[in-house]
């Protein structure tokens, strides 16, 4: 093969493959983080980053152009990027697409510039970038690339072979580069996904024989026989939105990633099997609702409609179940609920009260902490935090709820705050405010001393000053035996992970516990916070309580149920 161009088409096979390699290795991906704990994440989060994006490319099919493409990809991965690598993930997509956008066909130096823009975006979203990570990889294959475009490649597959090639060395220096990789004898796990994804591209550039079906969010569903679809059919007599409307909108102004969140927020409310497609100045729309009215009103505040088309379903699914049986009972009890008016259900309305002047959003694990959260005055809990993060998209959708307008958000994790920077960003009706808590206890600091007479700018600057005076620690089990930070830990060990890294290990939760608090305490320090988690018993909390309050006499010890799964202990110093 000696190609010297790449066409959208090929293009989104290729990403499309990339996608799918990544899924298929995710697990494996998420057995490579320095940290043995049993919510390792790169993989998964990076997978669910760019499967969102997938899914949105397989809707173009084939019939599909460079700018479509790009679209897809640059909002499918913004909206669902999740965890650090998979933000990182998305800026790589976001900057790569953004060179290539104008383009029909992509040429090894339109390659390599859209390489070397989409390192710049992504190293801009970090605010202190470090090496040896992913950022590294696609850095290396980046300036391989303008390399060779320099030097008049024109064999597209030597190219791509090169750069990949370049990149899987950059990466397994990477524990050179960071010793704490070395000693836990990985190499970087994003970096490792980076490469996961180009090589499943470079597959379906060669042609291979790769299966490039996405499925939707949900999962695929169970195939029945005829007579068992016949018969599910007969039992869902009831359809709960009646009509299918679809049109499309000639936009007459912008419609950017937070209009079209909106747009598709309200279209939820009214119905539902929505498809709402943003191409250039286009919006494909498609939704099952028993007021087809709503719909079209909402979308003419963007622009004019065409392409109109309504279909009444419950006639459809009535004729249909005639054909399908001669049983006079079914026949008569379809008859009986066609002559019934559709159930109509009203809209969710949006908030009536005007908006406060402040809001808060936390994200958070636990029913325990959940509930501590809300007992403070948080607007909105995000479930998730260590073992599931939130989306971007997760993000705008919560602070769309929250009727205020100032937002401040609490990621309660260094992994979410990236995520939540970038939805601050996509935030244009609302002012969203990110206090970079990177703990459950770090984010109770922060809203215990939020004072609501001072400014947004004073109450941050206060947030943030006061959630460095926390110190965290966390109790939890090893997945697989290693090395960090000197200490060797065997799979089932409990560990204590600390605000910069394993400060106990052992074999009885208690002890670790209690040796995780003594590494935080110091002579300055007055409060012991302690949330124990939905395996901990509560006399057993209780105990340990005591343990902590004969040990520490001069520091008050409070014992609250957190809930929170996987970690046993979630502790605090001040």
């Amino acid at each position: 093969m000696s190609l010297e161009h790449i066409d959208a088409r090929m293009l989104s096979r290729m990403f499309l493959a990339g996608a799918k390699n990544l899924e298929s290795k995710k697990e494996w991906i998420n057995e490579l983080n320095v940290f043995p704990v049993p919510d390792g994440d790169t993989g998964t989060n990076m997978t669910m980053t760019i499967m969102s994006a997938a899914r949105e490319v397989s809707q173009l099919g084939d019939a599909v152009d460079m700018q479509g493409l790009c679209k897809a990809i640059s909002g499918g991965s913004l909206r669902g990027a999740r965890g650090n690598s998979g933000v990182i993930l998305s800026q790589l997509f976001r900057g790569f697409t953004r060179r290539i956008n104008e383009e029909e066909e992509l040429t090894i130096p339109v390659l390599a510039e859209a390489f070397e823009k989409a390192v710049e975006t992504a190293y801009k979203a970090v605010m202190k970038p470090k090496e040896g990570t992913i950022l590294t990889v696609a850095k290396g294959g980046a300036v391989k690339a303008k390399e060779l475009a320099e030097e008049g490649c024109t064999d597209m597959e030597r190219f791509l072979s090169t750069v990949i090639s370049h990149s899987e060395y950059v990466l397994s220096q990477t524990p050179e580069m960071l010793p704490v990789l070395k000693q836990a004898g990985v190499v970087d796990s994003g970096g490792q996904g980076l490469i996961a994804v180009l090589s499943g591209a470079f597959d379906a550039f060669l042609g291979k024989e790769l299966d490039l079906s996405v499925q939707p969010i949900g999962g695929q569903q169970a195939k029945m026989s005829p007579k068992e679809s016949q018969r599910q059919a007969e039992a869902q007599m009831e359809i709960k939105f009646g009509y299918c409307t679809e049109f499309i909108i000639m936009l007459n102004k912008a419609f950017n990633i937070k209009m079209e969140m909106d747009f598709k927020s309200y279209l939820e409310s009214i119905g539902d099997s929505i498809v709402c497609v943003a191409d250039d100045d286009v919006v494909k729309v498609h939704v099952h609702t028993n007021d087809p009215g709503l719909a079209i009103q909402k979308a003419l505040k963007y622009g004019a409609l065409s392409n109109l088309k309504i279909d009444n379903m419950r006639l459809e699914h009535q004729e249909k179940l005639f054909k399908m049986s001669g049983n006079a009972e079914v026949k008569a009890a379809a008859q009986e609920a066609a002559s019934k008016p559709p159930a109509i259900e009203e809209p969710v309305k949006a908030a009536q009260e005007p908006l406060k002047d402040f809001g808060f959003i936390a994200v958070s694990m636990g029913e325990g902490i959940n509930e501590i959260f809300r007992s403070l005055g948080v607007d909105y809990i995000i479930e998730g935090g260590q073992t599931m993060n939130p989306s971007t998209a997760d993000i705008l959708d919560a602070v769309d709820k929250v009727n205020a307008k100032t937002v401040f958000i609490l990621p309660n994790n260094k992994n979410i705050i990236l995520a939540a920077n970038q939805a601050a960003e996509l935030t244009t009706e609302k002012d969203l405010f990110v206090i970079p808590t990177k703990t459950i206890p770090q984010g109770i600091t922060a809203v215990i001393n939020f004072v609501p007479e001072l400014s947004v700018d004073e109450n941050e600057g206060n947030m943030i000053s006061e959630i460095g005076n926390v110190s965290t620690g966390q109790v939890t089990y090893a997945v697989r035996d290693t090395v960090i930070d000197d200490k060797e830990i065997k799979k089932g060990d409990f560990m204590g992970i600390g605000d910069d890294g394993i400060l106990a290990v052992g074999t009885d939760i208690s002890q670790v516990a209690g040796n995780t608090v003594a590494e935080m305490v110091t002579e300055e320090s007055e409060l012991i916070s302690i949330y124990y988690g939905s395996d901990v018993k509560g006399e057993e909390a209780e105990a340990f309580r005591n343990q902590m309050a004969q040990r520490y006499p001069d520091c008050d010890i409070e014992l609250q149920y957190g809930g929170q799964p996987i970690y046993y202990y979630v502790m605090s110093v001040e």
